[in-house]
């Protein structure tokens, strides 16, 4: 905006210059030329007394001496009373010229060698008309044209500077405000809930930044709202999580029971750092710090421990593969086990008994890649069910279960798609960048191009097989 500013105060002050500069420096040199004339006419009028009383030679040389101006002027008298035709200085007039100013009888200028020429008639004393020629060099005409147009360019150009300088001054104080304004926006949208903007500068700025300012704590507002909501709703949870946790220990003894036990103490630990998030104002997904992190691997082969058993009640062939050795990821380990949970939980949930279901995991130099795949009927419409709440429709369903595996992968600057796996059901992969830059671009549905030589590649359609 500055500098755009400053490009439409040149054009404009440049026209105006020109519009201006041009006609005034023609004008001045007409008043040159007019000034040159006017001396060449005044020295023909310095003649004519002599010539109303005289033709004589050497009384006319005298008095063309005497002005000073032998070297510029010639006197012209036409034959009579038996007299040839006289011609006193220089003639530079062509004889047509001249014949043409005394046949006439008015003042003539006519262009010769270097300059130009006055033909100035005189009525003599026997009523013939001689001719007063005065040359005026081109020099004459020119004189102080040349310095009154390069004081014009000065002007000009001052003129120019300074409204570079004016406009470079307006701009930076309409761009100021607006680069704050877009600071903080910035700020806001990584989270700094402080950030506000001055009011100050032009009105207009001054109004956006009133009304950025009051988004601003309104959105402050809202998040508070959110969090204490979030933190009641929790603590109202206590009371059926203890009911069953007393349930569970009276179950006694077995695999059901332990796992019974286990998840509803995973249940409350989740309630209480909800509660303890909410409280504290803090995100419960934090960019992971130096060395922050885990092994996909280990939280791999815990969570398929399990929802194996189940798997096992219900009939379901299960295969984990890639898991051998650490893989290390920068995510929490609880966001990962968050994820993991989501996606199983739906296998479980929307597919029926004896569905097949595998986890791969895929440790490259710059990403991981975790396909979660089933044999059930598969997802219709992958775009909604990435839709944050909208669910499948089905009880149970909220839709935020893929939201929390999507805003997992993004964290790191990676992404989630869904497609067909080749057991003939759903395929969900997380792709997790190791280095946190930009997403890779990706190819058609359901494929991943390679970003360089030697770097991960990854495509729905592999061969897998089930033991």
């Amino acid at each position: 905006m500055r500098w755009a500013l400053v490009k439409v105060c040149v054009a404009v002050t440049a026209m105006v210059v020109v519009a201006f500069a041009v006609p005034l420096g023609l004008v001045i040199r007409e008043m040159a030329r007019d000034r040159a004339f006017s001396n060449a006419e005044r020295e023909a009028a310095a003649i004519a007394p002599a010539l109303s009383i005289t033709t004589d030679r050497d009384e006319l040389e005298r008095v063309v001496a005497s002005a000073g101006s032998d070297a510029g002027m010639a006197v012209h008298i036409p034959a009579g009373d038996g007299a040839g035709a006289t011609d006193i200085g220089r003639r530079r007039a062509a004889a047509e010229d001249i014949e043409a100013t005394r046949r006439l009888g008015r003042a003539s200028t006519t262009e010769v060698s270097g300059g130009s020429t006055l033909l100035q008639p005189v009525a003599l004393s026997s009523g013939e008309i001689a001719v007063v020629e005065v040359y005026v060099p081109e020099a004459e005409v020119t004189n102080g044209v040349g310095t009154a147009w390069a004081v014009l360019a000065g002007v000009g150009v001052a003129l120019i500077v300074g409204s570079v300088a004016v406009a470079d001054r307006l701009g930076v104080r309409m761009v100021q405000p607006a680069k704050r304004l877009v600071e903080s926006a910035h700020e806001l949208g990584e989270g700094q809930l402080g950030a506000r903007v001055p009011e100050e500068g032009p009105a207009e700025l001054r109004l956006a930044a009133v009304a950025f300012n009051s988004m601003a704590d309104q959105v402050v507002q809202l998040l508070a709202n959110e969090r204490e909501l979030a933190a009641d709703l929790s603590h109202r949870l206590r009371t059926p999580l203890t009911v069953l946790r007393l349930n569970a220990a009276s179950l006694g003894d077995g695999p059901a029971a332990e796992q019974t036990r286990a998840a509803v103490a995973q249940l409350e630990r989740e309630v209480d750092t909800i509660i303890r998030t909410a409280r504290d104002a803090k995100p419960q997904t934090a960019a992971p710090g130096a060395g922050a992190g885990c092994d996909a691997a280990e939280v791999v082969r815990e969570r398929m421990d399990f929802w194996s058993a189940l798997a096992e009640d219900e009939g379901r062939k299960v295969r984990v593969a890639g898991v051998d050795r650490p893989v290390r990821i920068p995510v929490a380990r609880a966001d990962l086990v968050a994820a993991l949970d989501a996606l199983l939980g739906n296998v479980f949930r929307h597919t029926a008994e004896g569905t097949a279901f595998a986890v791969d995991v895929h440790n490259g130099e710059d990403a991981v890649i975790v396909l979660v795949s089933d044999s059930g009927p598969g997802i219709a419409d992958p775009e909604s069910a990435m839709a944050r709440g909208r669910g499948s429709g089905s009880d149970g369903s909220t839709g935020l279960g893929l939201d929390i595996v999507r805003r997992l992968a993004e964290a790191t600057g990676g992404d989630v798609r869904i497609g067909r796996s080749v057991l003939g059901g759903t395929e969900v992969r997380i792709w997790i960048q190791l280095d946190g830059r930009e997403p890779v671009r990706r190819g058609h549905r359901g494929s991943v191009r390679r970003r360089r030589p030697g770097k991960l590649v990854s495509t729905f359609n592999r061969p897998r097989s089930l033991p």
